[in-house]
């Protein structure tokens, strides 16, 4: 039978192989401690600036988040010389909402988009929205123009 005189060929090999393996385990090992022990002032280097960049994302992260705090006052009011009375025709006329009407109205008081937000309780695009709509149906390209032209044609006092 061929296989019981085989076997101790297999085992030499197998031997052999093993042992090559583990030279060349030793072999990758020291090379790889001779990169550190050559480099390790740049991979220390590197390290800690990876620890910083991280920690840097992560703090920035943490205070540019405000937080959301509502502040709610006593309504503005501002008493006029003589009575106000809104022009219900040019209203309808410009297509002016109830709401961008609210914001006419704040804007004329002076108050922030902000300010304005907090007051009406939406967020701050959401006032944005409002007056860019409110520019383009009045025709107007800054804030003082828009409070000026509804004044005009009695949206606001």
């Amino acid at each position: 039978m061929h296989t019981r005189h085989s076997r101790p060929k297999y085992k030499a090999v197998l031997l052999y192989s093993a042992l090559f393996g583990l030279l060349l385990f030793l072999l990758k090992w020291l090379e790889l401690r001779l990169l550190i022990f050559r480099n390790s002032i740049e991979i220390y280097i590197g390290a800690i600036a990876l620890i910083f960049t991280l920690l840097g994302i992560w703090l920035a992260m943490k205070l540019t988040r405000a937080p959301i705090t509502t502040i709610v006052e006593e309504p503005l009011f501002i008493y006029p010389t003589k009575e106000f009375v809104l022009n219900e025709n040019a209203l309808k006329k410009s297509g002016i909402s109830a709401r961008e009407l609210e914001v006419l109205q704040l804007m004329a008081a002076g108050c922030s988009n902000r300010e304005i937000a907090e007051r009406l309780f939406v967020s701050l695009n959401t006032i944005k929205t409002h007056t860019s709509s409110l520019y383009n149906k009045l025709d107007v390209q800054r804030r003082t123009q828009a409070v000026e032209k509804g004044r005009r044609l009695q949206l606001v006092n």
